[in-house]
């Protein structure tokens, strides 16, 4: 497996990357072809941000933490990134007894009953998307006091979704052709 650093405003030595790169390893018990994985470390304002994401034969995995300490916001993020994989994995059985999809065998320990409940769609909004670009959909957003907000991009014509990432920061979604 493939483990990719990235480091931002923060130096990751050869000790600590080592010990990260053991730790991810783990999680090839639980998907046998995990493509790679990608650690990204952010230091800001006297905080690391440590950021996994795991490839799992194109499922897309991610989890995200803050600490003051590197080894502790990767070693959060870590438990965050095998948690969801836990929960990916008992979705995957439920479909697989349901007989919705191809069988898959991951072993990993059962969760809790909580844990193990498929995500439910009670509500579906029909939305009107309208030509504008990225910034006027952030200022939208903030005028409808939403955390994301679709829109048309009127540069490329696609559909967008533009989200809060922080107090004043923004993320963008392009859809890849």
């Amino acid at each position: 497996m493939e483990v990719r650093f990235v480091q931002r405003g923060a130096n990751v030595d050869d000790k600590l990357r080592e010990y990260m790169e053991k730790k991810i390893s783990r999680l090839e018990k639980f998907f046998r072809k995990i493509l790679n994985c990608q650690i990204v470390v952010t230091h800001h304002k006297g905080s690391f941000n440590v950021e996994t994401t795991a490839n799992a034969n194109g499922v897309i995995l991610r989890a995200e933490e803050d600490a003051t300490d590197m080894r502790t916001a990767f070693d959060q993020s870590l438990k965050n990134l095998e948690r969801r994989i836990k929960k990916y994995n008992s979705y995957l059985k439920d479909r697989a007894q349901l007989g919705t999809a191809e069988a898959f065998s991951f072993s990993i320990e059962e969760e809790a009953q909580a844990e193990n409940e498929a995500p439910v769609i009670d509500k579906v909004k029909k939305v009107e998307v309208h030509p504008m670009d990225p910034v006027e959909a952030a200022m939208q957003m903030e005028l409808v006091g939403h955390e994301f907000f679709m829109f048309q991009n009127a540069g490329t014509g696609d559909i967008n979704v533009i989200y809060k990432r922080g107090e004043n920061s923004y993320g963008l979604l392009e859809p890849v052709k």
